[in-house]
């Protein structure tokens, strides 16, 4: 039974035969009852905007044509936004950060002592000692 129809009652159509025996084939192969199916088929064309006089082959293929064109499109601006913005804002940024690094300083870790001529704490005199 079709869930959500289950209490409403049958209503009969008469159609041919040989669309009948279609039709049959039809809900078999969608594994739908008659009525499912025949409500899915209804649902697609009111959907989709589309008789059943209407040739859907060539709009499809329009269709698909302009979109892989749209996308080719797309592709475009975005490899055109990495050349021209994206590559040359990050070269940009990275010079940047380059210049703004404080130089290494080195660390202390004990003095250093310049190299002099060590000063003598005893002086020579030159002399007698009295006169001091």
């Amino acid at each position: 039974m079709d869930k959500g129809y289950e209490k409403e009652r049958f209503e009969s159509i008469s159609i041919k035969t040989s669309v009948a025996k279609k039709f049959k084939k039809l809900c078999k192969g969608m594994s739908r009852s008659k009525s499912m199916t025949l409500l899915l088929m209804i649902d697609f064309f009111e959907d989709n905007g589309i008789s059943p006089h209407e040739s859907i082959g060539p709009k499809m293929q329009t269709l698909e044509s302009l979109i892989k064109k749209r996308i080719n499109g797309v592709i475009a601006i975005m490899k055109d936004i990495e050349k021209n913005q994206t590559k040359p804002t990050v070269a940009m940024m990275q010079s940047l950060f380059e210049q703004a690094e404080a130089p290494k300083k080195t660390l202390i870790l004990e003095k250093e002592i310049p190299k002099e001529k060590p000063k003598s704490r005893f002086v020579e005199r030159l002399g007698n000692d009295d006169e001091l």
